[in-house]
């Protein structure tokens, strides 16, 4: 499973989910990409999950037509800190998540 971490998530993040194919979106030359376009070349690139923090996503695009999956991280902010104890949930999330689906993942 391809997963791509969005701009506004920190970079080392990736290091947390060693088990699954994870890039950045810098990685991949994608930076400043708008959220259509990003879209448009993870489905393209064979992504099949976007990991953000941008809890606007679901209402700005159509995910269900794009073919990809969303895992939106809630915490207080967008630093490492804030974000490394979500991720159990996340990969619980990851087993289950389907193509077009967003979930928020927050502390439980």
């Amino acid at each position: 499973m391809r997963i791509l971490l969005d701009e506004c998530v920190p970079r080392p993040l990736k290091r947390e989910l060693s088990e699954y194919e994870v890039l950045t979106v810098a990685e991949m030359g994608w930076s400043g990409k708008k959220n259509g376009e990003l879209l448009q070349l993870m489905m393209q690139a064979g992504f099949a999950i976007l990991l953000t923090t941008d809890q606007n996503l679901r209402y700005q695009q159509n995910l269900q037509q794009a073919g990809i999956a969303v895992i939106v991280l809630v915490a207080p902010s967008n630093r490492l800190p804030d974000l490394i104890p979500l991720i159990s949930n996340a990969r619980n999330v990851l087993k289950t998540i389907c193509a077009g689906e967003v979930v928020e993942v927050g502390e439980s």
